[in-house]
């Protein structure tokens, strides 16, 4: 049984499916599981986030076929939740001009830790926006919304990901807060050191689909990028081709060279380890030919590596051994801060799972909901 710390507080599995969200409620040693929902039933929601500054406050990203994309906002726990008064909306184009809608908010990030109310979005088709008064209302945040060059690398709507392109992985550094990473797929990372006025790509060392140009922002296709929290300086990354980190203003390397080649290094979420910089985990899935994107072979397992990449070790113990041909979505797996780390994720097959021991050990814990798209740990008040 793995030791939990003496201050471990219980946790909320917060998951968001392509029918509603459920609130798994667990006990402080992650042993007794509850679950509660469905909240917003019939509803798309794409995230459920906790604002870790109050741990109360939650946001969700949600979308139904009559009233369009929304942000819903609870400051009692997810008891009662109100509709935000302005939520995330592309400019309104001139007149002869063809505008840009907003298809749903798909990333939900709060922001600094000094910066009380503060969130930012990420949606589909691409776009980029901020609310000051905890979710209430949005405006763009950035000019890349209507920035000619940004608009060009994005494509249209047509490209991208089969669901639609995305804004997402938006990261604030918590060291400074005009600091801002954010990826788009198609279109690449980008970084801006001033709050998000202007922006740079970042994108040395990254490889394109063959036959593409790889300094284009456009052929980029970022699924996932997480920040270290024990290194602010380190980033990892999840790609439509392949697991890279970056460390400083250096570039990307492809450390998913360094997995089985029968597997490949092909997915989309990723996890980094809250205290340690050169451990992360990410859930492959079959890459090849018309990307199937299943687990390879039906056999489904997390690949860590605990030396920044040089390695990695396959951890399946508890997960089907065969015949489970289903995949996790980029938000779908996350981690907790507890000591060992409790990792998580959701599949498309609508099951969760839990392991309470750095991914040594996997325990399903809820099955049947509908497809899952986001799952996230958080400490409520």
């Amino acid at each position: 049984m793995a030791a939990i710390q003496n201050n471990a507080r219980p946790l909320t599995l917060l998951v968001a499916t392509r029918k509603g969200a459920w609130f798994v409620h667990g006990d402080a040693a992650r042993e007794s599981w509850r679950v509660e929902g469905p909240h917003f039933l019939g509803h798309i929601v794409s995230q459920v986030m906790l604002d870790p500054r109050d741990r109360r406050t939650l946001l969700a990203a949600t979308k139904t076929g009559h009233l369009g994309p929304t942000v819903m906002r609870s400051t009692d726990r997810g008891q009662t939740w109100q509709e935000a008064k302005r939520p995330p909306a592309f400019a309104k184009a001139p007149a002869g001009e063809k505008g840009r809608s907003v298809d749903h908010t798909f990333w939900l990030t709060p922001g600094h830790r000094d910066e009380a109310n503060v969130w930012y979005a990420g949606t589909s088709p691409q776009g980029f926006f901020r609310s000051n008064d905890g979710g209430v209302t949005w405006d763009p945040c950035s000019p890349i919304n209507d920035d000619t060059t940004y608009r060009k690398w994005m494509g249209t709507v047509q490209d991208g990901t089969p669901d639609g392109p995305k804004l997402h992985s938006i990261i604030v550094d918590p060291r400074n807060s005009a600091h801002l990473i954010f990826g788009m797929s198609g279109g690449g990372v980008h970084e801006s050191k001033d709050g998000g006025r202007t922006w740079r790509p970042i994108l040395e060392g990254m490889e394109t689909v063959e036959g593409f140009d790889a300094s284009e922002p456009t052929f980029h296709d970022p699924h996932c990028v997480r920040l270290c929290p024990s290194n602010p300086d380190r980033l990892y990354q999840q790609n439509h081709c392949g697991i890279y980190r970056r460390d400083g203003d250096g570039a990307w390397v492809r450390i998913g060279n360094n997995m089985p080649k029968d597997v490949g290094d092909i997915g989309f979420p990723l996890v980094v380890h809250p205290r340690d910089d050169k451990t992360a985990w990410v859930f492959p899935m079959d890459g090849t030919t018309v990307w199937p994107r299943t687990s390879p072979g039906g056999k489904p397992a997390v690949y860590a590596t605990r030396d920044a990449g040089e390695s990695w070790q396959r951890l399946d113990g508890g997960l089907p051994s065969s015949q489970a041909w289903w995949t996790v979505k980029r938000q779908a797996m996350t981690g907790d801060a507890q000591d060992p780390v409790g990792l998580y994720f959701g599949t498309t097959g609508g099951e969760l799972w839990v392991s309470r021991d750095e991914g040594r050990q996997w325990t399903c814990i809820a099955q049947h909901l509908p497809e899952i798209y986001a799952v996230e740990a958080a400490e409520m008040n």
